[in-house]
């Protein structure tokens, strides 16, 4: 992993591309490349078939130099992953073909792809190193097949991450063998109608890892715990705190020694099963209404003196970000872990926070990103979701749209391309933020069609700002749309069920 490059480099190679967009021989391109030159003339596809590939360790990773000539195609890169992007570039200009920005005409549809490539110089590499897409599958399993599937197009478009939430209040998705009844008893089975549980099984796990490992793809596991955790105390009731109410506990109870000791066990699981240097845990919307009421974790209070429940889960996560660090990982969580949040968000206290080395930070709240921000600017290192930007079972804003949505907020193309990852972080901060990620919870989203609707194209502008970082006061939505459109007619043919840009 490298560290992000220079704004100003940034900006300067963004403005470069911006201007060149307009050119109506400019390739479509998502994202678009850093640094890209047209040189004049064209080659036959057959020219590209065996480029010619050099290793240059002055190459950051992840990066590539791609130059088209008449004489051939060379690739030039400094580790796999830099080659496997300038193939992905390479496979891009092949598929299509030039846009503009001027409306096209009628039967553009119709246009076939380019029979030659342009001759062209791409110096290229990514703005930050965490480029992630996130999946709940909690609600529903949505199987081998479209995650599979999911990871064909992340890698298409550059993202490098896949953030697998597979545990929550309704269900554990892949099986624990230590804790067998946590996939039989919670893994509901949905919308299927019969009572056999449905999850993942260590062979299914291990398939989708080596599947996005091809693809230079990360797999991120998150125990979701404190907070959350009704499928754990649903399949294991003694780790809930033993208190009558009307309400279904989903909370882990700290005074009980065995939720420390499922916690630990779980880390070792997903230490052993998954590769990932970064194990998420949690840790939002915590509830403490349990805790309250709770004379185990009354107790638990007193030996460790703690004045209020406030204490509990900013003690749970320092344990769990030290146990995480033994096993040679590091832990990350959801940004309440570093943040409190009312009608003005603030830092914990920093005699609870965790080490600022042992943990980072994923922002998502607020509708905006102050929460990350703020944890950025203390030190943290920090993803950012936020739900404005980047959360894609919000509302598209089309007219006519057949599916489900969470809520009533709306995230259309045009504000998803508005994200920016520094937002309302300091300038000496910046280089805390290393990415971000889109999302999808899946309440709403009941099958493969109804992912694909919500995560593209919207995703392409996820992808563009985190792979280029197009500088945000000189961002031309009428340009990248013209580029998206042209990519959504490539889905379309290949029948991924991709929404309307508006």
């Amino acid at each position: 992993m490298r560290r992000t490059m220079l704004i100003a480099t940034v900006a300067a190679a963004t403005s470069a591309l911006m201007a060149m967009a307009t050119n109506a021989s400019e390739p479509a391109l998502i994202p678009m490349p850093r640094e890209l030159k047209l040189t004049g003339g064209s080659v036959t596809f057959a020219a590209t078939n065996s480029p010619k590939v050099e290793v240059a360790a002055s190459i950051p990773s992840e990066g590539y130099e791609l130059s088209i000539t008449k004489d051939g195609v060379t690739i030039r890169h400094s580790d796999g992953a830099g080659l496997f992007y300038a193939r992905v570039t390479l496979e891009q200009l092949k598929d299509g073909r030039a846009v503009s920005t001027k409306p096209p005409p009628s039967a553009a549809s119709s246009i076939p792809p380019y029979q030659t490539l342009p001759c062209l110089e791409i110096k290229d590499s990514p703005a930050f190193r965490w480029r992630g897409v996130h999946l709940g599958e909690t609600q529903r399993l949505f199987g081998k097949g479209t995650i599979k599937r999911m990871l064909d197009l992340m890698s298409r478009y550059k993202f490098n991450v896949f953030h697998w939430h597979f545990t929550d209040d309704r269900g554990w998705r892949i099986d624990f063998p230590e804790y067998p009844n946590l996939a039989r008893k919670s893994a509901l089975p949905g919308l299927c109608g019969n009572d056999q549980a449905l999850f993942y099984s260590a062979n299914d796990v291990r398939d989708i890892l080596a599947y996005a490992k091809a693809r230079h793809i990360t797999v991120v596991p998150e125990l979701d715990f404190p907070g959350h955790s009704r499928a754990i105390t649903t399949a294991y009731p003694n780790l809930a705190c033993p208190v009558k109410s009307k309400k279904r506990p989903n909370v882990l109870c700290m005074g009980n020694p065995e939720t420390l000791k499922f916690a630990e066990r779980a880390i070792d699981w997903v230490c052993e099963t998954f590769p990932s240097e970064v194990i998420h845990i949690g840790g939002d919307e915590c509830p403490r209404y349990f805790w309250e009421k709770c004379p185990r974790c009354k107790e638990f209070m007193k030996q460790h003196g703690m004045k209020s429940t406030t204490e509990i889960q900013p003690w749970f996560t320092r344990h769990l970000a030290e146990y995480v660090a033994k096993k040679g990982r590091k832990a990350i969580g959801w940004d309440d872990i570093a943040t409190e949040h009312g009608n003005v968000a603030k830092a914990l206290d920093a005699s609870v926070l965790p080490d600022r080395g042992s943990v980072m930070v994923m922002g998502y709240r607020c509708r905006d990103m102050i929460c990350a921000s703020l944890a950025a600017n203390m030190g943290y290192t920090v993803i950012q979701s936020p739900s404005r930007y980047t959360y894609f079972d919000y509302r598209q804003g089309l007219p006519d749209d057949p599916f489900s949505y969470f809520g009533h907020n709306v995230t259309p193309l045009e504000t998803a391309y508005k994200f920016d990852p520094y937002e309302d972080v300091k300038s000496e901060a910046r280089k805390n933020v290393i990415g971000g990620q889109c999302c999808n919870w899946t309440k709403f989203t009941l099958h493969r069609y109804d992912l694909e609707w919500k995560m593209w194209p919207r995703a392409f502008a996820t992808a563009e700002v985190l792979w280029t970082y197009p500088d945000p006061a000189k961002r031309d939505f009428a340009e990248f749309s013209a580029r998206a459109a042209e990519h959504r007619r490539r889905l379309i043919r290949e029948r991924v069920n991709c929404a309307p840009l508006k």
